[in-house]
């Protein structure tokens, strides 16, 4: 296998579930696509204008997910956990057809995603993958909020770091290679939040199918989940993977590294957008197996496809 030509998977998968914030339940299906066909999603519930790709410039909310429409206000909202789970697996085409606005949020991390996809196969095309190498620092900040991206030689970096005032969480950190670390407890970490903040949340119509089988409560000094943390830095894992996730709707794998503090889906979309905004802040490049003997695609996770 070539891990430097684009791939889909080999077989269609399907799955089901709940929405996190509508709380209705969805159907999906995953299907192989052709070479630069790209990540595609479709609502078969709608009969027409139901495509809606998942681009940094079609994100139009980042309030608690990301949540992606197309020029006729067709939505496919909570995309950022799948997307995770394709941009590791080093997927580059798949058509995701949808029978409701929300993509299922499982467990309330990507680990079910990873489970389904990887016994569906791959199929290695012919066609050369494409990366953006990022050639100048940017950044953008919010309050003391912040997000940067930079030059690296071969890999994607990611160090976060995020801070709470309640105890359970605090201030946690970790920092990843994307391509080359072993990523489970990313895949595996799920979406969370503070017992206190679940009225306010509902109040705003969200977290509708939220409960303690698909996200973590935290009160006070304790975890209300039964059986506790799935590793002990499971908080800023998952925000490590919701960056992941959203990183991907800029269409490519990407060479750089991400400094973030206190960020989320909406500080990974301005900066995203800030990098395309001008071409010198990054380079297009075909990668060829020639020319790089070095997989963009994480190592650790073709192992269990062998």
């Amino acid at each position: 296998m070539s891990y430097l030509n684009q791939k889909t998977i080999k077989n269609a998968i399907s799955f089901s579930g709940v929405g996190l914030h509508t709380g209705v339940s969805v159907n999906v299906s995953i299907k192989p696509a052709n070479p630069d066909t790209g990540i595609i999603f479709k609502r078969v519930d709608l009969n027409a204008n139901n495509i809606v790709y998942p681009n940094y410039l079609n994100v139009s909310n980042t309030s608690l997910n990301t949540t992606i429409s197309n020029e006729f206000g067709v939505k496919v909202s909570t995309i950022e956990h799948l997307m995770g789970a394709l941009f590791g697996l080093g997927i580059d085409n798949v058509l995701i057809e949808l029978d409701n606005e929300e993509v299922p949020i499982l467990d309330g991390s990507a680990k079910e995603f990873i489970e389904k996809i990887i016994p569906a196969g791959f199929e290695v095309s012919q066609a050369p993958i494409k990366i953006i190498k990022i050639n100048k620092k940017i950044e953008f900040n919010d309050g003391d909020r912040s997000i940067s991206i930079e030059p690296s030689k071969l890999s994607l970096d990611i160090n976060y770091e995020l801070n709470y005032k309640n105890p359970v969480i605090g201030k946690q950190s970790n920092k990843i290679n994307v391509y080359q670390d072993n990523l489970q407890d990313i895949f595996n970490s799920r979406t969370f939040c503070l017992f206190e903040d679940i009225e306010a949340i509902k109040k705003v119509g969200l977290a509708k199918g939220g409960s303690l089988d698909n996200a973590i409560v935290v009160k006070d000094n304790e975890i209300l989940n039964e059986g506790g943390l799935r590793n002990s830095k499971e908080f800023v894992n998952h925000k490590i993977l919701d960056c992941i996730g959203d990183l991907f709707t800029s269409g490519y794998r990407i060479i750089g590294s991400i400094n973030c503090s206190r960020g989320g889906h909406f500080l990974t979309n301005e900066l995203l957008k800030r990098v395309f905004n001008d071409n010198a802040n990054f380079s297009l490049i075909e990668i060829k197996e020639r020319n790089l003997p070095h997989t963009l695609i994480n190592r650790s996770l073709l192992k269990s496809i062998a």
